[in-house]
């Protein structure tokens, strides 16, 4: 048996690592191929399955103990995802390498790339459950997490911008800046726990039926109804230039009856919807030239919509 080269792992090394649990002893190991940023590793030993999770991106340990405490929580309260397995001493964190490592537990499941309308309707009752739950939980390592907000934005642009140093970085910095200054977003707004990469890549379905949410590499503590936006982004559609929310308005729909959002959501769903786009610009601010390119073509067809109009659009 071989270990990708990628992940740096020998069976010597798994097996050492496992002789710190109580999860048997190794008798297979198999990279999966999924699309995180991070190593998992399929575990086969005497006692089950299991999933090792390497955090080979530069990831800070209190921001994995963040991550772990937050499944463990949402496990507590029977919400489907991995649950992470502490060790001989009691730890969820280990380390290799000088880097985290986490041991979850196995979900059955696989990826839909083309999920049913019912299968959509499941996802969006996870998304609102989701943020029901962690409304009022208080996470101990939040700082150590790239929460979304405002000032977070303009930080992440800066710092992508004066990586870049072009005359074009300097020109959608403005325009970023700009951008960012024009949203409403009040602090009355609620916040909580956010997956913040609700997507289909991230949900396990078992027997076509809704089984596991996995991966909360880029979960944090936002605006609520963050998650909300992040899924109904790809369903709002582009037809001859026009903005089309039929699909959108039936997700918000279905979310909304199992988390009713509050009138200030509602309104400020405009804002959110805008902060996400800036949030992209940050993650592909090398992509497109000013000044004219993806993020500020959406913007401004959302600005063109106007504030009014896109609240009507998913409520009226």
């Amino acid at each position: 048996m071989s270990i990708s080269k990628r992940t740096k792992f020998s069976t010597n090394n798994l097996s050492d690592i496992l002789s710190k649990y109580d999860l048997g002893e190794l008798l297979n190991s198999k990279v999966l191929t999924g699309g995180s940023v991070q190593t998992n590793i399929l575990l086969q030993t005497t006692n089950g399955k299991f999933v090792f999770r390497y955090y080979r991106q530069d990831r800070l340990k209190k921001s994995v103990l963040f991550e772990t405490n937050l499944c463990s929580y949402l496990k507590k309260n029977n919400y489907p995802c991995p649950t992470p397995i502490k060790d001989k001493f009691g730890k969820f964190v280990g380390t290799f390498n000088n880097k985290p490592f986490v041991i979850f537990e196995f979900m059955e499941g696989r990826h839909i790339n083309n999920p049913t309308r019912d299968q959509q309707r499941e996802l969006i009752k996870k998304v609102a459950e989701l943020q029901i739950i962690t409304k009022d939980y208080k996470p101990l390592y939040k700082d150590y997490r790239c929460n979304y907000d405002i000032e977070v934005c303009r930080k992440l642009a800066k710092e992508k911008a004066i990586k870049t140093d072009t005359l074009n970085s300097k020109k959608k910095l403005e325009w970023h800046n700009d951008e960012l200054s024009k949203l409403k977003l009040p602090k009355s707004l609620p916040k909580g726990v956010c997956h913040c990469d609700f997507h289909f890549t991230n949900v396990l379905f078992h027997d076509g039926e809704f089984n596991a949410l996995i991966d909360f590499d880029d979960a944090n503590y936002t605006f609520l109804a963050f998650d909300l936006i992040w899924f109904i982004e790809p369903f709002i559609k582009i037809n001859n230039n026009v903005l089309d929310f039929q699909q959108a308005k039936e997700m918000v729909w279905e979310y909304n009856k199992q988390r009713p959002l509050n009138n200030n959501e509602k309104r400020h769903l405009f804002d959110l919807y805008k902060l996400s786009i800036l949030f992209d610009c940050v993650w592909y601010f090398e992509r497109g030239e000013m000044p004219d390119f993806y993020e500020k073509r959406k913007i401004e067809r959302i600005e063109t919509l106007g504030r009014e109009n896109f609240y009507n659009e998913l409520f009226g």
